[in-house]
């Protein structure tokens, strides 16, 4: 018997389809509005958007970047607006790699894993913003005007060859504290930067100063000649010179001629390299090595006869002269007595109205040529300077190295290298005249912790100089000299 009306079970069936079609279509919905929304889980420059809508996100991107950064400088904090260094967040292209990341799942199977309520992957997305370094520098230099602790110079002692102490001071490391405060802009937490510090070098005084101290130092000696002096700091290139004639200073250029003696030596040894190759034979080696650490003329004419004789000393004066540009620096003949001259030099500096220290025709230099030479041969065995210039393929800087090696093998124990402390390297070469001593210099490279130069420093009077007490003035010249590179810290 049949029974009217619906059947249940169908109803029941009907009400489950229609109430899942229902629930499906609600679950849809919920996660379309998810969907338009930023993916969960996501992570925008460090700072946390899940969900939020893209203008909602922007605001929070601003708002963290927008935060000051904290700056500890010594004892000081200072707070510093990211704006102030031209700090600019990339929103529109950080939101466009977080709208990539919302639209690059599929529909539907972002829709399955919403249903089961399975966590998406955890997306993070870099920062992308710029700033000005050169704002950023410019806020701290400011910065450093206020709290920096400037050094003092170390300044000369009057009557003496000394500096009194210097006080580094306390920088800030403008450079270093750039990149740090770049870094933290562009980071979401710990917005907070020590700045880093320099503690300053003591600094020196100008080389004016300095050529008061030493025109001071000539006074108190009572010395009332002539006297030249050229330095050049190897590092920097800056450079030193002065002519005083009898406790005045005068005109130096052109620079007055000297009797060069040993000096010109240097010349020598920079000739015979140019047109002989190392390994030399055992006997030009020994030769060479007698002419700079003992002086010797016989090894120096030896040397010279073996370039080409009688021709040796002029060949010496080519190369200072034609290839080196030094018009005033030359050889005219050999050192063993009664030897003849072979040519007569007029130059600039023995050609000086005012100033005449009675050179001798056979060798002359000036301060600022052997020291420039020094200079170069310094250069050369680093690689650069006139001499490979000059002379390419003739010069090696192996040579150069050889030669300043050979030169700090020179121990004498006054003069340049009793006015630097022991242990100090010296490559120099000096020479006097004997009996009568009219004329006495000493040249050469002084290597000091705080930097490397060279010096050239020339004495003359008329009447006769005593040894002693002149050398001693150049040791004391050389001292005030190492003094100012090496200023003492208090």
């Amino acid at each position: 018997m049949r029974r009217g009306g619906p059947n249940v079970l169908r109803l029941i069936s009907i009400g489950l389809l229609l109430g899942a079609l229902a629930l499906t279509i609600f679950e849809l919905i919920d996660y379309s509005r998810e969907r338009s929304r930023l993916s969960t889980s996501l992570i925008v420059a460090g700072v946390d958007v899940s969900g939020l809508d893209q203008t909602e996100a922007i605001e929070r991107l601003l708002q963290v970047y927008s935060t000051p950064i904290e700056l500890l400088y010594r004892d000081q904090v200072i707070q510093i607006s990211p704006a102030a260094a031209g700090f600019r967040l990339d929103t529109e292209a950080l939101m466009g790699a977080a709208e990539l990341e919302r639209t690059g799942t599929d529909f539907w199977s972002g829709f399955w894993d919403f249903l089961w309520n399975r966590p998406s992957e955890p997306v993070v997305i870099p920062v992308k913003a710029e700033f000005s370094r050169s704002q950023l520098e410019t806020v701290l230099r400011d910065i450093a005007a206020r709290y920096d602790e400037p050094p003092t110079l170390a300044m000369p002692i009057p009557g003496t060859p000394n500096f009194s102490p210097g006080e580094p001071g306390i920088l800030l490391d403008i450079a270093r504290a750039s990149e740090l405060v770049g870094e933290v802009m562009s980071k979401a937490e710990n917005r907070r930067v020590n700045l880093p510090v320099a503690f300053g070098v003591t600094p020196r005084p100008d080389l004016a100063t300095l050529q008061t101290l030493l025109q001071q130092n000539i006074d108190l000696a009572r010395f009332n000649g002539v006297a030249a002096i050229y330095l050049r700091d190897l590092r920097t290139g800056e450079d030193l010179h002065f002519v005083y004639d009898r406790n005045q200073t005068t005109v130096s250029e052109p620079d007055p001629a000297f009797t060069a003696a040993s000096i010109i030596k240097i010349g020598v040894m920079i000739a015979f390299y140019r047109y002989f190759d190392p390994p030399l034979d055992e006997e030009a080696d020994r030769w060479m090595t007698e002419m700079i650490t003992l002086s010797g003329n016989d090894p120096a004419d030896w040397l010279m006869e073996r370039m080409s004789s009688p021709r040796g000393p002029l060949m010496v004066t080519d190369t200072l002269q034609d290839g080196l540009g030094f018009e005033s620096t030359f050889l005219a003949g050999y050192f063993r007595p009664q030897s003849p001259l072979l040519w007569q030099y007029v130059t600039p500096g023995n050609s000086r109205p005012d100033i005449d220290t009675d050179p001798d025709p056979y060798n002359q230099t000036t301060a600022t040529e052997i020291g420039l030479l020094l200079s170069d041969i310094y250069g050369c065995a680093n690689g650069g300077g006139n001499l490979l210039a000059a002379f390419p393929g003739e010069i090696k800087p192996e040579e150069c190295r050889h030669m300043l090696d050979l030169l700090a093998q020179n121990k004498i124990g006054i003069l340049i290298e009793a006015g630097v402390p022991e242990g100090t390297r010296v490559a120099h070469k000096h020479g006097w005249t004997d009996s009568p001593l009219d004329s006495i210099g000493d040249a050469g490279v002084v290597y000091s912790p705080g930097g490397d130069y060279a010096v050239a420093l020339f004495l003359w009077n008329s009447p006769d100089m005593i040894f002693e007490p002149t050398a001693t003035l150049i040791s004391n010249l050389s001292r005030a000299i190492y003094n100012y590179f090496n200023p003492p810290i208090s």
